[in-house]
């Protein structure tokens, strides 16, 4: 699934280096909450979509019903010092860019089967290695781009060009949602430096909200209790795994719980099956593995090069 990590700043040094493991296996169990939570979240906006719920009104209810969830997160946490900002102008351009990044997202959940969806979404990592190398400059050894290789790889094993057993502008729309939200990381991780996760998730939630409500007027229609059922599961299921995967990145690095995000692909391949009858052909079940070993590696990797860095910083 393509997670957006971004509202969560990268833990510092003390806690990358945490050998508690305590710490480290409760943010192992909040990413496999997140991971569960977004995973149901898909299945219930495929569920509206089915209902002939737009997906412009699907991203309101999204951030709506969120709202009440992130406010009492930031209450728990930030408090009042979470709606105090440096850089206003950064917040809605992440936001505006976080809203194409849904969009693109919950359109390829529409279009193409969970299971395909969801693997699609595993090549963030591969986008975010590209884009901090050719943006950041970010130096990129052969280890890392040939994981970016491999990812790819398995991306036209999965994809299959010309097979025609998963519609092609449901892949393009699934690979460009991964690139927004590798994009939107390295904004964030920028934003990062004066801005804490609670500000943020406050912000975008906010402004995501207000942007969206046109949207409504112009989308919006009568629902029944199930569809209404289906948009509060969206919100809901939404604001908690985001929160839960944001705690999950405060307690340990990305490195130690970014296994968890490929339970995913098991929820989904499972909710493809039982509600759509959907099985995932040879090509998915071969080229996945290869994305979700690229992914892993070059989280591996990148942990590996942060606890290098760590040990030559002057003390």
């Amino acid at each position: 699934m393509a997670v957006d990590v971004s509202d969560a700043s990268p833990p510092s040094h003390e806690q990358a280096l945490d050998p508690r493991p305590d710490r480290r296996m409760a943010a192992l169990g909040l990413r496999l909450f997140s991971a569960t939570c977004l995973s149901l979240m898909t299945v219930f906006i495929k569920l509206a979509s089915d209902e002939g719920i737009a997906t412009p009104e699907l991203m309101f209810w999204r951030q709506a019903f969120a709202i009440p969830v992130v406010l009492i997160f930031i209450f728990w946490t930030a408090g009042f010092s979470a709606f105090k900002t440096q850089h206003p102008g950064l917040h809605l351009t992440r936001s505006l860019m976080g809203l194409f990044a849904m969009a693109l997202t919950f359109s390829s959940y529409i279009m193409l089967p969970l299971a395909e969806a969801t693997t699609l979404g595993f090549t963030v990592p591969i986008f975010a290695t590209i884009l901090s190398a050719l943006i950041l400059k970010e130096p990129t050894g052969w280890h890392r781009w040939g994981a970016v290789i491999a990812g790819f790889i398995g991306v036209i094993i999965v994809i299959q060009p010309g097979d025609g057993h998963i519609p092609m502008l449901g892949v393009i729309v699934g690979l460009s949602s991964a690139f927004m939200i590798g994009c939107n990381s390295l904004l964030i991780r920028s934003m990062g430096k004066t801005e804490s996760p609670a500000t943020t998730v406050f912000y975008f939630s906010t402004i995501s909200f207000f942007v969206m409500l046109p949207m409504l007027f112009i989308y919006g229609q009568a629902h029944d209790l199930k569809g209404w059922l289906y948009l509060f599961a969206v919100g809901t299921l939404g604001g908690v795994g985001q929160i839960a995967l944001t705690s999950s990145l405060r307690m340990a690095p990305i490195s130690v719980t970014v296994a968890m995000d490929y339970v995913t692909l098991l929820w989904s391949t499972l909710a493809g099956y039982l509600v759509w009858s959907h099985i995932p052909p040879a090509t998915t079940w071969i080229g996945a593995p290869i994305i979700v070993a690229s992914g892993l590696y070059i989280a591996w990797r990148e942990h590996r090069l942060s606890l290098n860095r760590a040990k030559d910083m002057p003390l």
